[in-house]
């Protein structure tokens, strides 16, 4: 791993909104199933997918969703329950309430909260396939009071029509009842305007290659979504008392995701970081994704060396990174000092692994830096909340004339006139 001093290092990486060719090409796909609809999704699974659907294939029936319960192993369907009950009691602490506040006056002021109708949840396949992030979009959703929840995934390249069992379980024990075979660029337009087999959705959510992530920044606008994600981020803070079996094994979690991962040690150990080092060269040899990771490694992976704890969390919050893990003699004492951090995963045991499939907390985060001022998807992402003004005769006639001063004020005489009828009348009365 490239060893660095703290001030040498760029903190930043460029975000990736694709090549001309590949957003040329997510532009046609989205006007293609606007405008087609089924047609259109069919054709563009058999070129991408080279899967052959008709359209009567695109639902996946209730009979494949309980096959798919006999494909899958013991151990997983225990775990999968446990953390899903995890994931859903974390959530449920989120839950927020309308309110309303009725003043002396008969004025009521308040707010109202309302789920979203209906939310589009995309699940990547292939090598990218995560069951425990199809629980992570649909709790919270399930939390929020969402009714409808539809999810996409593409089926099995080379002319299989199946989806891999385990996202299919996952998603019926979260609770999903729809779902559809169809993944890439064409199934977020078909979320964002809708087909004749797939009705459209208020918020499309969930990972995806860079064909997905352009897509759905295309309709943004058109639907919400949830972020246009990049690739996965750690950074661990320690000092010399941290295990370096442990910083490296952590470091190794998140590079064997992706060759543009991002896993970066910020220590004020010089030594720690020379064992780490060599810890990280141990334990890639020993790693099934050993291509991947090595990769992200030596692309995206440092050690920075801090000359103090000050500077070191100052990196850290430059940074701004998805996942951090605090590896101090006292980490409960510097976690009021990290300000910018998707995750924060305090003391030796809070192995980065245990937020991703099983504590409780969400883990979609912000990446590329966005944690500056991003949040982790929670239940408020599938709420909307709307204002709530009734104004008493006695409120209007009080502060009606100040209303009316700042309307003229800004130029609109129309807005002052609808406040001024009322006064003339309610005052000549």
């Amino acid at each position: 791993m490239r060893k660095l001093r703290a001030e040498q290092f760029g903190l930043t990486r460029k975000v990736d909104y694709g090549s001309p060719e590949q957003n040329e090409s997510v532009r046609q796909i989205v006007e293609a199933v606007r405008a087609e609809g089924d047609a259109a999704l069919l054709r563009y699974t058999e070129q991408h997918d080279r899967v052959k659907l008709d359209e009567s294939q695109l639902r996946v029936t209730e009979s494949e969703i309980q096959a798919a319960y006999d494909h899958v192993d013991a151990g997983f369907l225990t775990a999968i329950r446990e953390a899903a009950a995890n994931i859903r009691k974390f959530h449920e602490k989120q839950m927020r309430q309308s309110w309303v506040d009725v003043q002396p006056d008969g004025t009521m002021l308040g707010q109202m909260l309302r789920p979203l109708k209906r939310v589009g949840v995309y699940v990547p396949g292939g090598k990218a396939a995560y069951p425990s992030s199809v629980l992570m979009n649909v709790i919270p959703a399930q939390v929020a009071g969402v009714p409808e929840i539809v999810m996409v995934t593409p089926p099995s390249t080379g002319g299989k029509t199946g989806i891999d069992p385990y996202i299919l379980v996952a998603a019926a024990e979260a609770g999903v009842k729809e779902m559809y075979r169809v993944g890439g660029a064409q199934a977020v337009a078909a979320l964002a305007y809708g087909t004749a087999t797939i009705p459209p959705v208020d918020k499309i959510c969930g990972p995806g290659n860079i064909y997905v992530a352009l897509a759905k920044r295309s309709v943004y606008g058109v639907v919400a979504i949830d972020s246009i994600a990049g690739p996965s981020e750690i950074v661990v803070l320690a000092d010399e008392t941290a295990d370096p079996a442990y910083v490296a094994a952590d470091l190794l979690s998140q590079a064997e995701h992706d060759e543009m991962a991002s896993a970066i040690l910020v220590t004020t150990s010089e030594s720690l970081g020379d064992d780490v080092a060599i810890e990280v060269e141990r334990q890639l040899a020993l790693l099934p994704r050993e291509g991947t990771a090595r990769q992200s490694i030596e692309g995206y992976g440092a050690i920075l060396i801090a000359e103090t704890m000050t500077e070191a969390i100052d990196a850290v919050n430059r940074m701004a990174p998805e996942h951090l893990e605090i590896m101090t003699a006292e980490p409960m004492a510097l976690l009021g000092r990290i300000e910018n951090a998707g995750a924060i995963f305090v003391g030796p045991y809070s192995s980065e692994p245990v937020g991703d499939y099983y504590a409780g907390p969400n883990h979609i985060l912000p990446t590329n830096g966005t944690a500056r001022f991003s949040s982790p998807v929670n239940v408020d992402d599938f709420v909307k909340k709307s204002s709530l003004i009734y104004y008493s005769k006695d409120a209007l006639l009080a502060n009606g004339d100040n209303i009316m001063t700042l309307a003229r004020h800004e130029g609109l005489e129309a807005h002052a006139r609808a406040i001024e009828i009322r006064l003339e009348r309610e005052r000549n009365a």
